[in-house]
């Protein structure tokens, strides 16, 4: 099975959860619509959504509640980049303008801001509050691995280990949560819920890194981003940290602050950091599919896999 098919099996819901984020704008005044409009339709492969409607059909069967969630997690998503655009001041997102150009950042804050009260608010729908308090839990960890990251700018001591935990919080929380939470939603098992979370971390760890080596590529139209804003943002992704642990000297490119494309040039050459990367990032992934085993066998389980296995495909085609 690959990415398409998994997302055929849900493409009914997924259909319904592309309308519901598309119509929040709905949810606001009228002065403030068109902002709110503008980054939701930017949506690129919504892989939250989809794997908490997944999630859901391998935990034992979906229903409108799991619409609500994979709402909910894609609305907390966008706010995060809308805030990472701000902070990175990057001028492209999925190929299309960022809030912050076109607005500026005082604008875009408050967009984003709007968005994940927007995203907590709908959270008070789902019957239990442990579903509410669990998701704004997961934005919180969020917001917390940004401030960790943003704290730990430009520093030399930051380790892999350091790195690892940020990219934990900030960006495979979410997926964490969306897996997770389908599970509970669809009233399985504890070890199902158990399982489905591992997945989501593991699966998010992969997909940071796999975003981090993309952004040494040379082909920002098909990164969907401005190339390069972690490196000028002091952001010390696990490209430059074992770019720095093979060969200490490059350490004097970053502290007489030497342009990206010198910084991605010493990287590409010495090759054995983006493959290492590439490398852990593949381990994740195969951590990942190894924890569905304890789910029963279903299309919903193989369209889990699938999504590991997108991911690994991609990086097998980065040339490195």
């Amino acid at each position: 099975m690959n990415f398409h098919d998994a997302t055929q099996l849900i493409q009914s819901h997924l259909d319904v959860v592309e309308t519901r984020i598309r119509a929040q704008a709905d949810a606001f005044d009228s002065e403030v619509a068109s902002y709110i409009a503008y980054v939701c339709a930017n949506g690129g492969k919504r892989l939250r959504p989809v794997m908490a409607l997944l999630a859901g059909g391998a935990a034992g069967g979906m229903h409108e509640r799991h619409v609500d969630l994979a709402v909910v997690v894609e609305l907390i998503h966008m706010a995060t980049l809308v805030h990472d655009d701000i902070i990175d001041e990057a001028d492209l997102r999925r190929g299309e303008p960022t809030a912050n150009a076109k607005w500026g950042n005082a604008l875009s804050v408050l967009v984003g801001d709007a968005l994940f009260a927007q995203a907590l608010r709908l959270s008070t729908i789902f019957e239990t509050s442990d579903t509410s308090r669990r998701i704004a839990d997961a934005t919180a960890e969020v917001c917390t691995g940004e401030i960790m990251q943003s704290q730990r700018r430009f520093d030399t001591a930051l380790t892999i280990a350091d790195y690892l935990a940020i990219i934990e919080k900030k960006t495979a929380s979410l997926f964490s949560i969306s897996a997770e939470m389908a599970a509970c939603i669809a009233e399985a098992p504890p070890a199902y819920a158990d399982a489905l979370k591992i997945f989501g971390t593991k699966f998010g760890t992969a997909f940071q890194i796999y975003d981090d080596i993309l952004d040494f590529s040379d082909d920002e139209v098909a990164a969907g981003k401005t190339l390069g804003t972690d490196f000028h943002k002091g952001k010390f992704t696990l490209p430059i940290l074992l770019m720095l642990a093979q060969d200490p000297a490059t350490l004097s490119l970053l502290t007489r602050d030497a342009g990206f494309s010198a910084i991605r040039e010493a990287i590409t050459s010495l090759q054995r950091p983006l493959g290492e990367s590439r490398a852990l990032a593949c381990q994740y992934l195969a951590e990942a599919r190894d924890s569905l085993s304890v789910l029963p066998p279903t299309p919903y389980r193989e369209g889990l896999a699938a999504l590991t296995d997108s991911i690994a495909d991609r990086l097998t085609a980065l040339s490195l």
